[in-house]
């Protein structure tokens, strides 16, 4: 997958977890739960959701490289090369 795809996916598995989350708003580089107001469980569901979309299992201490869209992109396109390298 692409960066571009990956960034579609994240956008889409958090529009389900926050539908009044403006997409074209959201700074790639702040933090996604102050910008669209996710609390925890919001942001775990978000978690899980990224993982059922894209097959990549996200361990807890994994999950502040997920805290902005960059950041989610980065990690979720270098687990995704990953895996189909396996």
């Amino acid at each position: 997958m692409t960066p571009d795809e990956i960034r579609n996916v994240v956008l889409h598995v958090l529009h389900g977890i926050a539908p009044e989350a403006d997409a074209a708003s959201i700074v790639p580089d702040l933090n996604l739960r102050d910008q669209v107001d996710l609390d925890s469980i919001d942001y775990l569901h978000f978690i899980l959701g990224l993982d059922e979309a894209l097959g990549v299992a996200v361990p807890e201490a994994d999950y502040p490289q997920l805290a902005t869209l960059d950041g989610c992109v980065a990690y979720l396109a270098s687990r995704v090369t990953a895996l189909k390298a396996t």
